[in-house]
């Protein structure tokens, strides 16, 4: 059964960043010829950038999201209530390249103005990609950073958005 969704005027959105991206998770979903894709992140925010209302995600440059990303022009950031912490662990670990995570978990996907979000979310930050930037060695400051986060080279990459709307069920 999919779930209603309203439109959340920006105003009235209230959220805290650290708790819902830390420490519940977040989801990010994009699609690409069909193929939906889910990856569990951890890092993220939101913010003003460039006059426009922005969200931002951190990807890896060897994750399966990265690559359709990179083909696709939109985006969402899904959060939900507690009780998916091992479905996100699940999207986290395994690649889409291999399987279809949303059934394999038994997770819906949605549309809003064309853009997949996960049915069983809460809260869905809709996001049209406006940049692609990868965070460098060079412009680490912290040397801490590179040891603990970057061991093999592996850098994220920054994804900007234009939020598009909120949604909240």
């Amino acid at each position: 059964m999919k779930h209603v969704f309203q439109d959340l005027p920006m105003e009235m959105a209230e959220m805290n960043p650290f708790a819902r991206f830390g420490l519940d998770w977040a989801l990010l979903v994009t699609e690409k010829d069909g193929k939906t894709n889910g990856m569990t992140i951890a890092w993220g925010g939101m913010g003003v950038m460039w006059d426009k209302n922005v969200a931002y995600v951190f990807v890896r440059g060897s994750r399966y999201t990265k690559e359709l990303l990179d083909s696709t022009e939109t985006f969402s950031v899904n959060f939900f209530g507690g009780k998916e912490k091992n479905a996100l662990k699940y999207f986290g670990k395994v690649s889409g390249r291999d399987e279809d995570k949303f059934a394999n978990v038994g997770f819906g996907v949605d549309y809003h103005k064309g853009i997949a979000f996960a049915d069983e979310s809460n809260f869905v930050v809709v996001c049209k990609t406006l940049s692609c930037t990868k965070i460098e060695p060079d412009g680490i400051l912290d040397p801490t950073i590179l040891s603990q986060f970057y061991p093999k080279g592996d850098f994220h990459y920054m994804y900007v958005g234009e939020i598009v709307e909120f949604l909240a069920r």
